[in-house]
């Protein structure tokens, strides 16, 4: 039996913070329970690997005093991330069910899953895993405490048929991104883990029955379990390996243990003490009262924006949870920086190289970009001039350029260029209006670089393609340096201004020459190329087309994304060549599916599951093993184009077909299934619905608010305005 709450509150006005730890710790150990153990053997365990991409939950305490936050798969808690959002420190923590005699059911693999959310205007998620045999129910409930780094998990256990079960908790640490290094121990009912910079602790009320720790593979709770359904290790510690954690708890399914909280806290290592603490406070506040201060700072938030638009009405929760993702994105210690997604998909969750990369992990100035655009339209302004700020002051270079991407605290990772990713943060400074001295030199820095190195880009926004030209780097480019004689002529600098100018109108003039194919195989009229590697969209100069595709004549290669060139302003709607290249894109690109219309990124894509719905791999070119997928957000570009050509109508059917590639918890993917080969196979593989790429993708999410933001208003509210009176229309 645990400590009563009553008593825990008795004892801590009357105890130090230390000695209610202890006390927490060390309730409820019956006696003889849990027999001595040693060290576990056999370490280090398996190599340490991530969680499918594919979440059903992401959640974050809207406080700046919970560095904590946790993701959902299939029936689990998978990824926590602490202290930082580009710092994954837990793999996954799941419930181990048998009667002792002949069977164990991992929950993730033995259950059915549904996740949903327990209220519409708050990340709170609660996961209902029912047995496929029929025996049991656990329902699970989740928040993270706003006032310190901990999770805490409501926990109730039904059985179903009335018999008692056994019921063990399974928790698998991987601290400070790298799951293969970590020490594990028992300190009472307590599970403590640590490895040179973060510790975690794992408690109960009910406070936990028996502990063990061993490695993965070798002797963890699972491996353990699966033997003989009984728990036979209890070792008592397990140094510098990858390490699980086994815990038999209270819950037995019948009257008086059916239910339990777990609380996971984290703290700085290698001590654990620090961690002990917070999660023992956390559960002596209780689930109950922690999350409903959790609920009301997602309802404050909320209620602190734009009332939403009419156009999306109909979506309005799929529109509340990606205006709650885009918030819970941004990182609490460097403010103003978010990460492409909380998520790891494929190679990037399992090649131990690409690990520690953590792409999804880093920030891009082109998703921080769409991100603060679409926050500013939300009514978010706040976090839309820290996302321009964390990009002036954290993450561009002192030459002015932005990085491919970096991690949050602003180092390079990948190691290329995209000078599209040079124009999006003066493109954001004119939209927010920051226009001020200091802010001016980053913009001065920035355009200076464009001037000087563009107009090609040695990649494109879709990568491994370049150095080239590329009409959406084009159109950005010219949008930059259009808001930076803007902002220059508010500086008194009418001679850097008039230059600025000069460069943008010259390049203007000259997207066409330079991208344009008039004599392409894929059309008898022009049509934009995704890239030219010459500038002679004539030529049929061989590209490579990144994993795994062939090399192909350039003309070959068409992208939605040309549509920049429209929704910056550069274009006019109804150019004429804009409208050559819709059908074209279309035949090649489109993906027909019972959600509506997706499209591919671009011919002969690889970045996407196997044929057979295997993950990701890096390949060699020409290999062809892998397919790109269809992309969510060309729909929502695509909307954005047709309310530039005056089509509202067709523009609400684009934020519908978004709306529906949601999951059952609202959360929007990076890709769908496009209807060929695994679709049809498995309930997982439905057409128009997530692969298990990003999800939640935050650019996703983004792209769905600031569509139903344009419908409002009848036109791409991202457009900046003194673009478009230059290039499009009479202002």
């Amino acid at each position: 039996m645990g400590v009563p709450l009553p008593t825990v509150r008795r004892v801590a006005a009357a105890l130090t913070v230390a000695a209610v730890v202890a006390a927490l710790a060390l309730a409820g150990t019956p006696a003889g329970a849990q027999p001595s153990g040693g060290v576990a053997p056999g370490g280090p365990g398996d190599r340490a690997i991530w969680t499918p991409a594919d979440k059903d939950g992401f959640g974050t305490a809207r406080s700046l005093a919970s560095k904590v936050w946790y993701t959902l798969n299939d029936g689990a808690l998978t990824e926590v991330y602490f202290p930082r959002l580009d710092t994954p420190s837990v793999r996954d923590l799941q419930l181990i069910v048998s009667d002792g005699a002949s069977f164990a059911d991992l929950e993730g693999d033995a259950t059915n899953h549904r996740t949903r959310l327990t209220d519409r205007r708050s990340l709170s998620y609660q996961q209902i895993d029912t047995a496929k045999s029929g025996r049991y129910r656990i329902v699970k409930t989740y928040a993270t405490d706003p006032a310190r780094s901990s999770l805490l998990v409501d926990i109730d256990f039904q059985s179903l048929d009335g018999r008692p079960y056994q019921v063990y908790a399974l928790y698998d640490p991987s601290l400070s991104n790298n799951g293969d290094d970590d020490t594990a121990a028992s300190q009472g009912t307590a599970l403590l883990a640590h490895d040179a910079a973060t510790a975690s602790a794992l408690v109960a009320k009910p406070a936990l029955r028996a502990t063990s720790n061993g490695y993965l593979g070798v002797n963890d709770g699972w491996t353990d379990l699966r033997d003989d359904f009984r728990m036979d290790f209890h070792f008592s510690s397990a140094p510098g390996g990858n390490v699980v954690q086994t815990a038999r708890t209270a819950l037995t399914g019948l009257p008086g243990g059916r239910k339990l909280t777990l609380s996971l806290g984290f703290g700085a290592g290698p001590g654990t003490a620090g961690a002990l603490s917070t999660a023992s406070r956390s559960l002596a506040t209780g689930f109950g009262r922690i999350a409903r201060d959790y609920a009301r700072g997602w309802h404050r938030y909320l209620h602190g924006l734009r009332k939403p638009p009419a156009s999306a009405r109909r979506w309005r929760g799929t529109y509340d949870v990606s205006a709650m993702v885009l918030a819970a994105d941004e990182d609490k210690t460097f403010r103003g920086g978010f990460v492409a997604s909380p998520s790891m998909p494929w190679a990037w969750g399992f090649d131990a190289g690409l690990m520690a990369t953590g792409a999804y992990h880093d920030v891009w100035s082109r998703d921080q970009y769409e991100i603060a655009t679409a926050m500013l339209a939300a009514g978010d302004r706040g976090a839309a001039n820290r996302a321009l700020t964390w990009l002036f002051e954290v993450q561009q270079k002192p030459d002015g350029s932005f990085p491919q991407n970096s991690g949050l605290d602003g180092t390079p990772k990948f190691g290329s260029l995209q000078m599209d990713e040079v124009a999006d943060p003066i493109i954001l400074a004119w939209q927010l209006g920051r226009d001020g001295p200091a802010d001016f030199g980053h913009v001065r820095a920035a355009a200076e670089f464009l001037v000087a190195n563009g107009p090609t880009s040695p990649q494109e926004r879709w990568e491994n393609a370049g150095p080239g030209y590329s009409p959406a780097t084009l159109a950005a480019e010219i949008a930059g340096l259009v808001c930076a004689a803007n902002l220059a002529a508010r500086n008194h600098q009418p001679a850097l201004a008039r230059r600025w100018l000069a460069v943008a109108d010259d390049w203007q003039r000259n997207v066409e020459r330079w991208t344009v194919s008039r004599n392409g195989p894929l059309s008898s009229r022009p049509y934009y190329l995704r890239i030219t590697l010459d500038g002679n969209p004539q030529a049929a100069t061989p590209i490579q087309i990144s994993d795994g595709g062939p090399l192909i004549d350039q003309r070959r290669v068409v992208d939605p994304s040309f549509l920049e060139l429209v929704r910056l302003g550069v274009k006019r709607a109804n150019d004429p060549a804009i409208r050559s290249t819709l059908p074209v894109v279309d035949r090649h690109l489109e993906v027909r599916t019972p959600n509506g219309s997706f499209w591919h990124r671009f011919d002969f894509d690889g970045y996407g599951e196997t044929r057979d719905g295997g993950p990701w791999v890096i390949t060699n070119p020409g290999d062809n093993l892998t397919v790109g997928r269809a992309w969510p957000i060309f729909a929502g570009e695509r909307g954005e184009y047709e309310l530039a050509a005056g089509q509202r109508a067709p523009a609400r059917g684009r934020l519908a077909t978004m709306a529906r590639s949601g999951n059952q918890s609202l959360l929007l993917p990076e890709q769908v299934w496009d209807g060929l080969p695994p679709t049809g196979r498995s309930p997982r593989f439905r057409a128009g619905e997530g692969t298990f790429s990003a999800t939640p993708l935050i650019w996703s999410h983004a792209q769905f608010l600031r569509l139903a933001w344009s419908i409002q208003a009848g036109h791409p509210v991202e457009q900046p305005a003194v673009v478009a009176c230059r290039y499009v229309r009479h202002c």
